[in-house]
Formats: structure tokens, sequence, C-alpha cells
């Protein structure tokens, strides 16, 4: 319940903190704003400024508010006087209507699609803009608590180690030993066949050492220490893997004056290190090798938050940050439905001064946002199934 109650909190202040961009944008950009929400559609209550008499107005029920022109790209229309801040039923994030933003009401000022183009684009890319600035923020505060990192190779003057390094489990391979054994994302190796594990490679080296048989491992979970047997299938030195990834681990922070440079450092860093993901990820998925990468959808992650918030606090902030990158970039790449998509589709009426068909564009985003939720389907049944 605990692990549900964070994900769906985690959940909805990335999407409320992208949303919020797309608002503030659009708001100083002259664009009218009909609502703003906490999660989905149906409402179940919202508040307004009545642009008249000036006095808060509540508003109670659904009225004319449904998921299908909030979330499915249909035309919107203005249902109260001013922008509606509102709490809605389906805790899955939140979402920002706009005037205009899909194709209609050209003709008028406060329309999005009245706007020039850098308008159009920036408000476009500000949802990114502020999961990137939120998951700086995030890394900055967590430097200055501490935050977990791989200490091989760590050469950095101004760290401070709060916590020595010790080597943990990143990720555990599907049908390795080490899933049969009930390895688990986190585990700290204390030591195998009784011989202490001081670095990361040497337990490589051990493993490839031993090459077969069955492995005594001392670990240490959640504060914990137990003894798990894992056998190696290999059959030579060569072919000898437990199936883990691993890291030195350690906790470091840094002065609250640098902290907020090593955020943004560190954020810059996970956007490379998600791009290349994705590249791999896309030519795996093109030339034909499936989802090779460890894909996760909304009930992995669940998982992964929940392991992290037992592994402490600054776990789970760098877990978090880590996600609102992903949205970020997944959300400014140029397909269908996304921002990006939007995007590009304002570009390119822009450099050939020919608009594409309302029609066809909505037909694009149509299509791009059922692969999308296809996609979504098929790793979360991945995902259930690797719970059984």
């Amino acid at each position: 319940m605990l692990t549900l109650v964070l994900f769906l909190a985690i959940l909805s202040l990335l999407v409320l903190a992208h949303e919020f961009g797309h608002f503030i944008t659009a708001r100083k950009s002259g664009m009218r704003v009909y609502e703003f929400g906490w999660g989905f559609p149906p409402r179940a209550f919202g508040v307004y400024r009545d642009p008249e008499n000036k006095k808060f107005i509540w508003v109670w029920g659904k009225g004319k508010s449904s998921l299908k022109d909030t979330a499915g790209g249909e035309e919107s229309a203005a249902e109260f006087p001013a922008t509606v801040y509102s709490v809605n039923w389906l805790p899955l994030g939140g979402f920002c209507k706009i005037k205009g933003e899909n194709g209609e009401d050209k003709a008028e000022p406060d329309s999005f699609g009245y706007q020039k183009t850098w308008k159009k684009i920036i408000v476009l890319v500000a949802g990114v803009t502020m999961n990137f600035l939120l998951a700086a923020a995030l890394l900055s505060v967590g430097f200055v608590i501490g935050l977990p990192a791989d200490m091989n190779g760590l050469e950095d003057s101004d760290a401070i180690i709060v916590q020595a390094p010790a080597v943990m489990i990143q990720q555990v391979e599907k049908n390795s030993p080490a899933e049969k054994a009930t390895l688990m994302v986190g585990d700290k190796i204390l030591s195998i066949n009784s011989i202490e594990i001081k670095y990361s490679g040497q337990m490589v080296s051990l493993i490839k050492e031993i090459g077969k048989g069955e492995l005594a491992i001392k670990i240490s979970r959640s504060g914990e220490e137990k003894m798990i047997k894992a056998v190696l299938e290999g059959g030579s030195a060569a072919d000898s893997r437990l199936g883990v990834y691993l890291a030195d681990a350690g906790v470091i922070r840094y002065p609250w004056y640098l902290a907020v440079y090593k955020g943004f450092v560190a954020a810059g860093i996970g956007v490379i290190n998600i791009l290349v993901a994705f590249y791999f990820l896309f030519k795996n998925l093109i030339i034909g090798q499936g989802l090779s990468l460890d894909v996760s959808g909304p009930v992995g992650i669940a998982i992964v938050v929940g392991q992290s918030a037992k592994l402490g606090f600054n776990y789970l902030i760098n877990v978090t940050a880590m996600i609102s990158l992903s949205l970020a970039v997944i959300n400014i790449l140029p397909f269908p439905a996304l921002d990006g998509g939007r995007a590009m589709f304002i570009l390119i009426e822009k450099f050939t001064g020919k608009k594409v068909p309302l029609k066809y564009e909505q037909l694009a985003h149509t299509i791009g946002f059922a692969l999308l939720m296809a996609l979504i389907v098929v790793v979360t049944w991945r995902d259930v199934k690797g719970l059984f």
C-alpha cells in the first residue's frame, strides 16, 4: 500500500510540474487556460476567481469536464469565465487545458493557434524544461544531505564521503543464477564463500575463478545480514556469470554552495545517459531484436520506487529525479501525441509555409497515442508476469 501511495505521489509531482510549465508559459504568452487540474476527470471540485468581483467561486461536480477532451485531443470550450484549478477523481498526474491547443479558435488573440511560432514552441517545451529543473533541484537537495554514487574512479576533491563504498547490486538479469537465488536490487555483497568482497572488480574476478558450482553469498538487505545460495551454471571461467550489474556504491555530499551546480551537472549527465539508452532501445526495435533492454512500465516503476524507499530517502530522491528526466526525454521526442511531436508539426508549418491539415495532424496524434498505450500495455504485462 505504501508503495502505491508513494508511486501516485511521485507521479503527481512529476506530471504537475510538467503541466505547470505549460500553464505558466501559456499565461505569460497571452493564452487563455481553461483549466489546470490535479488528476484526470471526472472533476471532483474546483475553484476559480471571478474576474468581475474578484471573489473565489467553488465548483462542485464534473460539469463539462471529461477525460475525452482532456487527454483525447478533442476540442475544449470555455465553461467558466476564468481558469479553474481543479481536483479530479483519477489520481494519475494532472493536465492543462489551453484555448485552441488543438488548432481551433485561430482567429482569437488569446488562443494557442493564434500565437507566433516561437511562443507555441516555448509553451510546448516548457513541460520538459520543468521536469529537467525539478530533477536538478531534487539532485541538488540530495547532494546537500548525501546521495548514493558509484565511487569507482571518483576523483572529486570537493566530494565529502558520507558512507564508505560497498559492492551493491544495481540490476538483476532475467532468468539468471542471481534471480533464481532471489538476489535483489539494492543488496550489498559482503562475502562470497567466506571471502570478503571489497570492490566490484574483485567480485567479478572471483566469480570467473570459481567458474561453476554453488556460492555462499553473504548480503546486507535493508540493514539485515542474510546468507543466500546461488549456483553458477557456466562450464568455464569465460562463460561464468552470476547475472548482476554492480556498483561500488557509497554516499557523497557537497557543501551547500556547490550542491546546486553539482545537481545541474548530474541532471545533464542523466539526460545524456537516457538518450543513449533510448538510442539502443529504438535501434533494437528497428532491427527486430525487441525490447532487449529492461524497459519498465507503471508496475515496474512502482516496484523500483518501493525498493528505493526501503533503501532510504536519498535513494528515493535519486530515483524520482531519474524518472523526471526520463519523462522529459520521452516527451521531447518528435513523435506524434508527445510535446516533441506537436512541436514538429508547428516547425513543419513554419519552414514549409504550409500547415498539415488539422484532420491529418489529429489522426497522427491519435495513432501515436494508441502506439504509446500499446507499448505501455506490453511492458506492463512483462512487469506483472515478472512478479509471478
